[in-house]
C-alpha cells in the first residue's frame, strides 16, 4: 500500500487518518450522548473525562487531514458528483468549527487547558463573555450537525456500494 494517495485509492496516511479520526468522533459522541442521557453516573464520568483533549486531538488532526489532502488533490480519486464534494466540504467546516467553538469558549472562560499535560492556554482572572457564549450557543448543535452529516457519509457510503449504477467508494477508504 502506497503512503500517498492515487487515483485508485487513498494511500496509508489518508486511511489512518480517516479511521482514526472515525474512532476518536465515536468515542466523543458516545461522550455526548452519556452527557445528554446518562448524567451524573460513572458511565458519563469514564467518557467526559476525556472529551476535551480528545476533541483537541480531533482539531490538531482535522488541520493535518486537510493539509495531507491538499497535498494530495490532484492524485486523490475523483469525486462521484456535486452532493459528495460539498457533503465532505461541510464534514470538514464542522470538523473544524465544532473544536475550535469549543477551544474559543475555553479560552474565554479564563480556565488553564492542558490536554495531554500540554499547557495550551495558561488561563486568567475574568470572563470574555462574547467566546464563552458564542462557544455555549454553537458548540453542541454544530456537534450534533456534525453527527447527522456523519450518519449521512457512512449511509451515503453503503448505499454507492450496494446499490446499481453508483461507483462503490467504500474499497477506496477501506482496502482491497
Amino acid at each position: 500500500m502506497s503512503v500517498k494517495d492515487s487515483a485508485a485509492r487513498y494511500g496509508a496516511v489518508s486511511r489512518v487518518l480517516h479511521w482514526g479520526m472515525a474512532l476518536l468522533l465515536l468515542w466523543q459522541f458516545l461522550g455526548a450522548g452519556a452527557r445528554l442521557l446518562l448524567e451524573d453516573t460513572p458511565i458519563e464520568a469514564f467518557f467526559w473525562s476525556t472529551h476535551k483533549p480528545l476533541g483537541f486531538l480531533l482539531f490538531a488532526l482535522i488541520w493535518l487531514r486537510l493539509l495531507w489532502a491538499l497535498l494530495n488533490l490532484q492524485r486523490r480519486p475523483a469525486s462521484v458528483g456535486l452532493p459528495a464534494t460539498l457533503g465532505h466540504l461541510g464534514l470538514y467546516a464542522l470538523l473544524i468549527a465544532v473544536p475550535g467553538l469549543a477551544l474559543l469558549r475555553q479560552y474565554g472562560s479564563g480556565r488553564a487547558f492542558e490536554p495531554f499535560g500540554l499547557p495550551l492556554m495558561a488561563g486568567f482572572d475574568g470572563k470574555i463573555e462574547w467566546m464563552t457564549n458564542l462557544g455555549n450557543a454553537l458548540h453542541s448543535w454544530l456537534g450534533w450537525a456534525l453527527l447527522v452529516l456523519i450518519v449521512g457519509h457512512v449511509f451515503m457510503a453503503l448505499l454507492h456500494r450496494h446499490s446499481a449504477g453508483h461507483t462503490d467508494v467504500l474499497p477506496r477508504m477501506w482496502g482491497k
